[in-house]
């Protein structure tokens, strides 16, 4: 396992779950097949990987899609595909294999099962979701559980009876969510802690370390902060685009929605008071955002012969065409965001030679988390290492041939190519209005001492 896996060598801070991996790695092993048997590069491992993961989580996409259509109609549904596909965050993280996006897949599903009034269903999903990939999904799923024990205590008290029709949902009694949510919980921790303790070798629930991690302990904020608001001012605002004006506007116009976004916004609220926050952290709130930013896209579309209702389509219009502009933008500039993995295949494709047993590359961490993961690895006479703590004047007395680092300069040896990555935004009055800037974020060094290095055309650290 140890020749297979790298995650006993290098842990991360927290320990994550394998089921994920392992469901997917099931999807995508009749591709893995013909790739080994064709013995193609491990790159297109990686792609096969990713396309299973993506169809997985399009296909809970989808399904939440069909409930749409069959609770808001036909137009709806279709603002709702619209307003999905101009945004560039959900659909671009739908690939990447995180805990985030496993649990993105069974949200869908729960929002699904919600729409459709199986709620036991629902409350299970967020309960395998919670247990298993995200324990911060335990936000989401209580204020869920509140909505809808909450409805069945208006039931039976006469004044809350037209806020109760004002959330039109059949109620769950406690006995009963107690009796159906039971099993599948008792199973979900069982089952992560059987394949869990399995690959790390030690009795482990890893989302329960990981909450005691975070909420516990509060060792996240380690790993930088920000404000309060951040999520509402700036995550939202760049992974919504046009829909979330639209998302606001459809609460206000449609009672229907609110029972839908309040438990949704109460998750993103509640992980606002965490100080550590990343976008993929809130990811799957976006599909029911969407929701109701198409509910208001339908009201604007059907309205918009009348006089008012007419200016906001114009404007409606207009917003979608900034989000056409910002996600092709954030296309280009996600594409040289990740530069470790084109210096790697450049080494490869320059860097063989002769006469040799192996050829020893050192990757840094930075280059570790920008782009090089072990399907970028080629086999014999290349050998790898991820060795942390190195200092930089060790590197010399150490037998690397290479090595892929974020230094300018290392001792014992000499920069041989740099490869650039996204830097920053730059506006300007000519055409194109807006030039992506790159800029050298790591280089390719080669070891003085191996003179057959030195006589390979490089294209230099200049």
């Amino acid at each position: 396992m140890e020749n297979q896996y790298d995650h006993l060598e290098f842990p991360g801070v927290v320990p994550r779950t394998f089921i994920g991996a392992l469901i997917v790695s099931v999807l995508a092993s009749p591709i893995m097949g013909v790739i080994n048997l064709l013995r193609l590069s491990k790159i297109y491992a990686l792609i096969a990987v990713r396309l299973a993961l993506g169809c997985v989580v399009l296909s809970t996409l989808r399904f939440f899609r069909v409930q749409v259509r069959h609770k808001f109609g036909h137009q709806v549904e279709a603002f709702f595909v619209i307003l999905t596909a101009l945004q560039f965050h959900l659909l671009f993280y739908c690939t990447r294999p995180l805990p985030n996006i496993l649990a993105l897949a069974v949200a869908n599903m729960a929002y699904a099962y919600w729409l459709r009034g199986n709620f036991y269903k629902a409350l299970n999903c967020l309960i395998f979701a919670t247990i298993v990939f995200r324990c911060d999904m335990l936000l989401l799923l209580c204020p869920l559980a509140l909505e809808l024990f909450a409805v069945t205590l208006m039931i039976f008290m006469p004044r809350c009876n037209n806020l109760s029709s004002l959330i039109q949902t059949r109620s769950i009694s406690l006995c009963k969510a107690i009796k159906y949510c039971i099993g599948p919980t008792l199973l979900s921790i069982g089952f992560t802690i059987m394949v869990d303790s399995i690959m790390w070798k030690k009795i482990l629930w890893p989302e329960f370390e990981v909450f005691w991690f975070n909420s516990v302990l509060n060792r996240s904020s380690e790993w930088g902060t920000h404000s309060f608001h951040w999520y509402f001012t700036s995550a939202l605002p760049r992974s919504l685009l046009a829909a979330y004006p639209l998302f606001l506007l459809g609460v206000l116009i449609d009672r229907r929605v609110l029972v839908f976004v309040l438990p949704v916004f109460s998750f993103i609220l509640l992980y606002s008071k965490l100080p550590h926050k990343e976008l993929r952290f809130i990811i799957s709130s976006v599909p029911m955002l969407n929701l109701s930013a198409a509910v208001a896209a339908n009201r604007i579309f059907n309205n918009r012969k009348k006089t008012l209702w007419k200016f906001l389509n114009l404007i409606m219009l207009g917003l979608f065409f900034i989000s056409l502009g910002c996600t092709l933008v954030f296309f280009l500039a996600s594409y040289d965001n990740y530069p470790s993995s084109n210096a790697l295949k450049d080494l490869h494709q320059i860097g063989h030679l002769n006469n040799t047993d192996e050829l020893w590359v050192h990757i840094d961490t930075f280059s570790a988390m920008n782009g090089i993961s072990r399907f970028c690895e080629n086999d014999s006479p290349w050998r790898y290492s991820k060795e942390e703590g190195i200092p930089l004047e060790e590197f010399f007395r150490r037998n690397f041939t290479y090595l892929v680092s974020e230094q300018l300069d290392v001792d014992g040896f000499k920069c041989l190519q740099h490869a650039s990555g996204f830097s920053r935004v730059r506006l300007q009055s000519s055409l194109p209005p807006i030039i992506l800037v790159k800029e050298p974020k790591l280089y390719i060094h080669g070891n003085t001492k191996i003179k057959d290095i030195m006589q390979i055309n490089w294209a230099g650290c200049s």
